[in-house]
C-alpha cells in the first residue's frame, strides 16, 4: 500500500506530455513538441570544455551540501555583478536544479497547515511542492488583461492569518510575463505590512528577458531577509541536463536548506558545479545570442497566432512560452467529439495533428494553453500551421 502522500501527487502535466510525445514519435507519428521548457540549444562549448577539464582534474569525489565554495562565491559576484546585489557565499545554497531548490524552501519554512499564495498561472510543480510540504495552496486568479500579474489589490485579498510564503517567477513560466520595478515596489508595499510572510522570487529565466535589465523584488531593503531568490543555469545557459540550481536567502535559512540537503542528495554534481562555475564566470555572448534567438521565435509565434480566429495570446516579455486564450473553441467538435476544454483541445492537437502543447489547467488556468518556442523556426512555422488546420475544421 502507497503512502498517502504520493497519492496526493499529480503527475507533472508538461513530463506527461513529453512522454505522449514520445510515445507517438516511437510509432512513427511526425510530433511537432512544443511542451518541455527546453533550450534546443547545445550547452556553450567552453562550458563542456571546463567540465571535461574537471574531469581530468579529478573532481570525482563528493562535494560540500552547498556547493563548492569558489562556485558560491562566482554566485555571489554574478549577484552584484547583474542585480546589485550583496549575499555573501554562506547565502548561497547549490542543489541539484532550481526545483530541488524551491522544494528545499518549502520543506524548511512549511509546516502543516501553513498557506502558500500562488498567483495563477503558476509553474505546475508549485502546487505539488506544497503538497509534500503539507501546506495548503491559495491560487489568485489573475487575468490576462494584466498580463496575468499579480496586483497588489489581489495579493492583499488572499493573505490570511496562516499565510507562510508567497511564490512567484519573474519572467514568468507558464505567461512569459516579467514584472517591472514599479510593479515590485507595489507588492512590496503591501508585503512590508506583512513581516511573518516569506517570498520565493523564482528567477530561472532571468536571462530570458526581452524589455531590458532584470529587476528582482530582492532588491527591496525592506523585505530582502525575507526574499528567497532561486536561479541556476539550465534555462540562460542551456544546461538543463546538468541540474544545477542556486538559492540566495538569509543565513538562517541557507543554513536550514544546507541541513535538509544533506538528508537528500549532499552535494550536486562535481563535473556539473565546474561547468556552471564557467558559465557563470565567462563570457555571456553565447546566453545573448540565444535569447535574441528567442525574441525572433517569440515575434514569429505571435504574429501566427494572431493569423489564428478566436485566439487571445497574451504578450509575453521574457522566458519562451506564450499562454494563449483558447476557450472560444470549447463545446465545438471533430468527427463527434466535443473539445470540451483545454485538455480535450490538447490531446486533440496531438492525436490528431501531431502537435504537443500543455494544457494550461496545469498551471492553474483552464481557458488557456502554454505554447513553448525553445525550438526551431521551421518546427514553430509547422506547427502553427497545424494548430491553426485543427482548429478550422472544429465545428
Amino acid at each position: 500500500m502507497l503512502a498517502e502522500r504520493i497519492n496526493r501527487l499529480t503527475e507533472s502535466e508538461t513530463l506527461q506530455m513529453a512522454k505522449l510525445s514520445r510515445e507517438l514519435k516511437a510509432q512513427g507519428k511526425d510530433i511537432v513538441d512544443l511542451s518541455l521548457g527546453e533550450p534546443d540549444f547545445d550547452t556553450p562549448q567552453f562550458i563542456k570544455d571546463a567540465a571535461k577539464k574537471a574531469i581530468d582534474e579529478g573532481y570525482t569525489k563528493y562535494t560540500p551540501v552547498s556547493g563548492f565554495l569558489d562556485l558560491r562565491q562566482a554566485i555571489s559576484r554574478k549577484f552584484k555583478r547583474d542585480n546589485n546585489l550583496d549575499y555573501l557565499p554562506e547565502q548561497i545554497v547549490v542543489s541539484t536544479g532550481a526545483k530541488q531548490s524551491i522544494i528545499n524552501v518549502m520543506l524548511v519554512l512549511l509546516d502543516a497547515g501553513d498557506e502558500v499564495i500562488l498567483p495563477s498561472p503558476y509553474w505546475v510543480s508549485y502546487r505539488e511542492m506544497v503538497k509534500i510540504a503539507e501546506g495548503k495552496f491559495n491560487i489568485i486568479h489573475t487575468k490576462l488583461e494584466n498580463e496575468f500579474k499579480v496586483t497588489p489589490e489581489e495579493l492583499a485579498a488572499a493573505i490570511t492569518p496562516r499565510t507562510k510564503l508567497f511564490v512567484f517567477s519573474s519572467p514568468c513560466n507558464p505567461t512569459g510575463a516579467v514584472y517591472s520595478e514599479a510593479e515590485l515596489a507595489a507588492l512590496v508595499a503591501l508585503l512590508e505590512r506583512h513581516p511573518n510572510i516569506h517570498i520565493i522570487s523564482d528567477e530561472i529565466y532571468e536571462y530570458i528577458n526581452f524589455v531590458g535589465n532584470h529587476r528582482s523584488i530582492a532588491q527591496f531593503d525592506s523585505v530582502r531577509h525575507r526574499v528567497i531568490v532561486v536561479n541556476g543555469v539550465s534555462k540562460g545557459y542551456a544546461m538543463t541536463g546538468w541540474r544545477i540550481g542556486y538559492i540566495a536567502a538569509s543565513p538562517e535559512i541557507a543554513k536550514a536548506c544546507d541541513k535538509m540537503q544533506g538528508q537528500f542528495t549532499s552535494g550536486t554534481s562535481s563535473v556539473s558545479q565546474r561547468a556552471a562555475l564557467a558559465a557563470i564566470e565567462g563570457s555571456q555572448d553565447d546566453t545573448k545570442k540565444m535569447v535574441a534567438e528567442y525574441k525572433k521565435r517569440r515575434d514569429l509565434v505571435m504574429q501566427l497566432l494572431s493569423e489564428i480566429p478566436n485566439i487571445k495570446p497574451n504578450h509575453p516579455e521574457g522566458a519562451f512560452y506564450v499562454f494563449p486564450d483558447v476557450s472560444a473553441y470549447f463545446g465545438k467538435s471533430y468527427n463527434g467529439k466535443v473539445i470540451k476544454n483545454a485538455d480535450d483541445l490538447c490531446m486533440y492537437w496531438l492525436n490528431e495533428f501531431h502537435v504537443a502543447i500543455v494544457t494550461g489547467s496545469a498551471f492553474g488556468d483552464s481557458n488557456c494553453v502554454r505554447i513553448s518556442y525553445a525550438t526551431s523556426v521551421e518546427k514553430l512555422k509547422e506547427a502553427m500551421r497545424r494548430v491553426k488546420e485543427a482548429l478550422s475544421k472544429l465545428q
